[in-house]
């Protein structure tokens, strides 16, 4: 039988406290879900308050403040420690935007204009809803059969929802309720009313040979369907004139085309001289009400008198004050590492910035501002990482400013952006019926003293979003 031994290990373990998690949790979020959290933490921790009253204390004039007043204060951390730049007069004003139907109401809505029994109907609207936002349906008719089935309890077949399939795939805006690429171009071309010698040849392009259309074989179509290269031109071009996500043409839902964005940081550049600020246009001011801490100072004066209800109150109250202190702090030090980050940014790549040219922009990669600023690389990551900055150029992700670099037969080294602006000046003044190949494209660079590979060539032609050059041949 083995005996049991006692002895002492030693061990060097890195832990993070909850605190250290929620201040890396608060990094990481931007300006407005920063105060969505903020809105979060004042309905839970219930000794916080929105300082809705800063801006009217500040209009007063000033009073004469005790020493008492002042120390009651001093160990509360306070983040605020800009200055907003409006006229006292001013006030905020909330614009209301009311959105319309969105994309499937607006189906429903045309289908209730639509001679359907109570059956077909519901899946009708069934089928609405499994069409994705780009107005297709990703769902095997199949699987619709035991979904309506099981969702509704309604009973039904393939040739069924087929049929009720065609009636949706009447409706506007044309092309909807396609489930491949082919059938939603040809619903298109069925849709148009009047019938022309470009759309019969469109048509019997996208039936009979849509595979070799999509690679671009344009010789061999000429030759197939015997026609000439202006009448093959006219037909490509009703096709082009097609919308390959159908969904997207409605326009009643404004919100979820144009997402908002809201910056993080608002970068002003006058006189030769820039000024940069934290956004906190929509950042509610927090503090503590001093109500509780009040409280706490009456019961520390009744002493012992104090019942045992009334100790298990102030425990509970000053638990939730140190929590709040703690989340002041936590954000004033998430609003200081933001601006420490950005400035080093900002002098790192200060020509950049002075008019936004990319060709400007020095390589930097994350250590570059670790090194600068003293931080740990995750940390200038979690800046940087969903973050947006307000210039004078224009509103971008900080993540445009990181670039790999690349070295010139120099020996200099310059940001990859300036070889992709190159690359798209090549492929947008080539020759579209005999565009440049990628190893073409290597060696324009080549000449222009950056050496680099072809599939380099093809990862920045990628990262641009052009295709092959096979896919930009036009007739």
């Amino acid at each position: 039988m083995s005996t049991l031994n006692q002895r002492s290990i030693q061990k060097l373990m890195q832990k993070l406290s909850p605190q250290q998690i929620q201040m890396i949790k608060l990094l990481e979020l931007p300006a407005l879900q920063l105060e969505q959290r903020i809105k979060q933490e004042i309905e839970e921790n219930p000794v916080l308050d929105e300082d809705v009253e800063v801006k009217q204390e500040e209009e007063e004039e000033p009073k004469n403040v005790s020493v008492d007043d002042y120390i009651k204060d001093e160990d509360i951390p306070n983040y605020k420690y800009y200055a907003n730049n409006y006229s006292k007069d001013e006030t905020k004003t909330h614009v209301y935007i009311s959105n319309g139907l969105s994309f499937h109401e607006y189906l429903k809505e045309q289908l209730g204009y639509r001679i359907l029994d109570e059956k077909e109907r519901v899946i009708a609207e069934y089928i609405i809803g499994s069409l994705d936002d780009d107005g297709y349906l990703r769902r095997e008719v199949e699987c619709l059969v035991d979904d309506i089935a099981f969702s509704t309890g309604v009973d039904t077949d393939k040739e069924e929802i087929e049929k009720v399939l065609k009636i949706i795939q009447e409706l506007e805006p044309a092309g909807i309720g396609a489930r491949t690429l082919q059938e939603c171009l040809l619903l298109q071309l069925n849709s148009r009313t009047l019938i022309t010698k470009p759309l019969m040849v469109a048509r019997e392009i996208v039936i009979n040979y849509f595979d070799e259309f999509t690679k671009k074989h344009y010789e061999k179509l000429i030759s197939t369907l015997n026609i000439s290269i202006d009448d093959f031109r006219d037909a490509i071009d009703e096709i082009v004139r097609l919308s390959p996500r159908p969904g997207n043409l409605y326009t009643g839902d404004n919100s979820s085309i144009n997402p908002h964005i809201t910056p993080d940081f608002i970068l002003d550049y006058q006189n030769s001289e820039f000024d940069l600020v934290l956004n906190h246009s929509n950042v509610p001011e927090i503090k503590i009400n001093n109500k509780y801490l009040n409280m706490i100072r009456d019961m520390a004066a009744k002493g012992d008198r104090a019942s045992e209800s009334d100790k298990e109150a102030v425990q509970f109250v000053k638990h939730k004050i140190d929590s709040a202190k703690w989340f002041i702090s936590a954000i004033k030090q998430r609003h200081n590492t933001l601006l420490q980050t950005m400035k080093a940014i900002l002098e790192y790549q200060k020509d950049y910035f002075v008019d936004g040219d990319q060709t400007k922009l020095r390589p930097m990669i994350l250590k570059d501002i670790a090194d600068i600023t003293g931080l740990d690389v995750s940390t200038i990551s979690r800046v940087v990482n969903s973050k947006y900055i307000q210039t004078h150029f224009g509103i971008f992700s900080l993540k445009t400013l990181f670039s790999e670099a690349m070295q010139t037969e120099s020996g200099e080294e310059v940001s990859s952006y300036e070889i992709k602006k190159i690359l798209q000046e090549c492929i947008d003044n080539e020759n579209k019926k005999k565009p440049l190949t990628d190893e073409t494209l290597m060696e324009i660079l080549n000449e222009k003293g950056y050496h680099i590979a072809r599939r380099t060539v093809a990862k920045y032609r990628e990262m641009l979003g052009i295709p092959v050059a096979r896919l930009r041949k036009q007739i």
